[in-house]
């Protein structure tokens, strides 16, 4: 079996099972007065189960991002990638020359271009050109060994270089080889072929890669360490990966997270009152709050509280609003946090989540 049918098979197989659940309670959404957005969407919708709900932002939303211009993006896996502009809600896909419904990974270029990152490769939006060159495929020929992107797997540093992971390791762009028409994606030497779970640059500009079999790498612009079960994090196994106010970094591993203080790794488990299993999705609020995702649930952590507080972690199942499969996590420039879902989009008001549809409330 190909390893592109070996992830297409294990994302069904998730989607299935979460499917297949009873539907989680939506809570009820806070009053608000934004009008609807207009919807432009000029292609069907393919939808993975018989009973597609046609309201969703989209069923299955795999990344989220906000751009400079403030407008939010949404990677979906069935209708392509979805921006939100405050007044419309527009859809892309074949007919705009977006030719893949399944995007896992979103940034911005320094110069204004959006990169998504797909399972058959790369696609540069550049919103100067004109209605059918906006999208340009990266692949094979320029460059791209591999073409399957990984899941938070699009970075621009600094600098402005622009990394992709893959299932087979990481590349960078060379925007000048790409205005001569050469192949302008190249394997990064440092690293060795990895499966990619996550790419970070942290506040001092190193960039961290969290890998699903090797542990995580750190790159400080001139050499690469690794760190895996042998110095301390818990597993070789890193799913997600992010970087706290106080300069601690994160990880997600098989059987809880893993604190990286620059000197020591501290675990923390189920036992210690994460909810779930098989974790894989994490991110820091602005407050410092942690949040992780697992099979079944959803947990808000709490660093400041001491772990013999029950308030430490606060455990969020579909019986909070939070259907499962939760597929990834975003906080805006507001501070709002949105969630992507096997079940649509969803946000949470402080105590509770609500389903944000076409029609809202955003």
């Amino acid at each position: 079996m190909t390893l592109n049918k070996i992830v297409l098979f294990s994302f069904l197989m998730i989607f299935t099972s979460c499917h297949g659940q009873e539907k989680a309670n939506t809570l009820k959404a806070p009053t608000v007065s934004k009008p609807s957005p207009r919807v432009i969407k000029n292609f069907n919708s393919a939808a993975l189960a018989p009973d597609f709900d046609t309201t969703l932002v989209s069923q299955y939303i795999r990344s989220i991002f906000e751009d400079s211009k403030g407008n939010l993006w949404f990677g979906t896996l069935g209708e392509g990638v979805v921006r939100y502009d405050k007044k419309t809600l527009t859809y892309f896909s074949n007919p705009d020359g977006f030719n893949n419904n399944t995007v896992f990974a979103i940034n911005e270029d320094k110069k204004g271009n959006m990169w998504f990152g797909t399972d058959q490769g790369v696609y540069k939006y550049d919103s100067r050109q004109v209605v059918g060159k906006r999208f340009r495929n990266y692949h094979q020929k320029d460059g791209l060994q591999h073409i399957n992107i990984s899941r938070k797997s699009i970075l621009v540093d600094k600098s402005g270089t622009v990394w992709v992971g893959t299932h087979g390791g990481v590349y960078q762009y060379n925007p000048t080889a790409d205005s001569l028409g050469t192949q302008c994606f190249s394997l990064f030497p440092l690293l060795p072929s990895i499966n990619v779970a996550g790419i970070m640059e942290d506040k001092d500009g190193n960039i961290w890669f969290a890998s699903s079999d090797k542990g995580v790498f750190r790159y400080d612009g001139k050499t690469i360490v690794n760190f895996n079960e042998k110095q301390g994090l818990g597993d070789n196994y890193a799913g997600g990966i992010a970087q706290d106010k106080l300069g601690n970094m994160w990880f997600t591993m098989k059987n809880g997270i893993c604190k990286f203080d620059g000197k020591t790794f501290t675990e923390y488990t189920p036992k210690d009152g994460l909810g779930g299993t098989e974790f894989w999705g994490i991110i820091i609020e602005q407050s410092g709050i942690v949040w992780i995702t697992a099979r079944g649930s959803t947990t808000r952590f709490d660093p400041s509280v001491p772990l013999s507080n029950s308030k430490a972690f606060t455990v969020f199942t579909p019986a909070n609003g939070l259907n499962c499969c939760v597929q990834s996590m975003f906080q805006d420039k507001s501070g709002n946090m949105w969630w992507g879902t096997g079940q649509g989009l969803f946000r949470f008001n402080g105590t509770e989540f609500y389903q944000v549809k076409q029609n809202g409330p955003w």
